[in-house]
């Protein structure tokens, strides 16, 4: 005697149905919104992270596929729509969840908050940013880790003036990171002959020594570990994605509107990745004069419109600081150096407001994070 057609039936068939890029299926993400069954007649409310989603197809293919196996079932009609910013949201959360669940374990303590600088491109200060930024934490009193995850285009060793080589310790086989001014510090370039050697590795071999940094490092117990990423969207993004999924970023751009529409790139990447985008930082905003003009070299509006468009804050324009250059290349960041310098002000009020969106582990109470969820959501 065939089983009763049932809604519980739809929804176990439904757990087949799998969302390609979230690695989940689409009952545990929330996404069923509805099931309707009219005398062999089901009908399936989907709702979609957006209208446009570039998976929609397979996914309602999919739907139709598992149901129409089912007996009983006659017709299958599916309908879509966008989910809401709290479906999202919710979404989101899930996806986070599973991926976590599904990590290969690391040497990157679970408390730590992980702090992911993208960019679309090169040439716009990430590593900079990403170097003042770590150091700004790290003054203001966390402890805080630095990981070069740009393996071939590693700058790092030389922004901070260390030629230190990192060694394994005897005992445990780990790889210990090298300290510079008060932060710990890994990149391919504390280990390779000089900084003039080419890396000509592939794609496997990126993510490989991304691996080998997370897992065969003995990093201490850190408050923030600040991943600068290499521009772009490629094996090391999605390798981070999936070693580290606790993972958030900030997206660095200029002024220009040309970058601000290769920087977003970076941040779809990482919303298929269900790494959140916490906020956006412009550089090279503006060049001000001893007297208090300012001239907007590389135009305006780049930044504002990168972070309108993911919904998150611009939380800080770094200015055209001759210092921040010179110190880059002689291993003296601004932070350290010039304190009181006009970029090394913004990049200490930048680690403020990201000490604001992503408070240290110990600090953040279950209560706190719901207030801000619900904050972020009633915007």
């Amino acid at each position: 005697m065939p089983h009763p057609l049932t809604e519980d039936r739809i929804m176990e068939a439904l757990r087949g149905v799998m969302d390609p890029e979230l690695g989940s299926d689409v009952v545990d993400l929330g996404m069923v919104r509805e099931v309707v069954l009219d005398e062999g007649v089901v009908t399936i409310g989907l709702a979609l992270t957006i209208a446009e989603c570039p998976m929609r197809g397979q996914i309602e293919n999919d739907t139709v596929r598992r149901i129409e196996a089912i007996p009983g079932v006659r017709r299958v009609v599916v309908e879509t729509r966008a989910m809401t910013r709290k479906q999202r949201s919710e979404l989101m959360e899930v996806a986070r969840r599973r991926a976590r669940e599904n990590a290969a374990p690391t040497r990157v303590p679970p408390t730590t908050r992980t702090i992911a600088v993208g960019s679309g491109k090169g040439g716009v200060g990430k590593s900079s940013v990403s170097v003042n930024l770590a150091l700004a934490l790290g003054r203001v009193g966390y402890r805080v880790g630095l990981l070069d995850a740009d393996i071939w285009g590693f700058s790092i060793p030389r922004m901070l003036g260390t030629d230190a080589r990192i060694e394994a310790d005897p005992a445990t086989r780990l790889m210990q990171p090298v300290e510079a001014y008060g932060i710990e510090v890994v990149s391919t370039g504390l280990i390779i002959e000089s900084e003039e050697t080419a890396l000509m590795w592939r794609g496997l071999m990126l993510s490989k020594a991304l691996e080998q940094f997370l897992q065969q490092v003995a990093w201490g117990k850190l408050d923030y570990l600040v991943i600068d990423l290499p521009p772009g969207t490629g094996d090391v993004q999605m390798a981070l994605s999936r070693l580290l999924p606790q993972s958030e970023m900030v997206v660095v751009t200029t002024p220009s509107l040309t970058a601000q529409k290769v920087a977003i790139r970076v941040a779809d990447m990482a919303r298929r990745s269900a790494m959140p985008v916490v906020a956006v930082i412009e550089n090279m905003s503006y060049f001000e004069t001893p007297d208090g003009q300012r001239f907007e070299l590389f135009g305006r509006g780049g930044g504002e419109a990168l972070a309108d468009s993911l919904n998150v804050p611009l939380i800080g324009a770094i200015p055209l600081d001759p210092a921040l250059g010179a110190g880059t290349d002689r291993g003296e960041p601004v932070v350290v150096v010039r304190p009181d310098g006009p970029a090394a002000r913004v990049f200490t009020e930048v680690a403020g407001r990201l000490l604001e969106l992503v408070p240290p582990a110990e600090a953040e109470t279950c209560t706190g994070r719901i207030a801000k969820l619900m904050a972020a959501l009633s915007s």
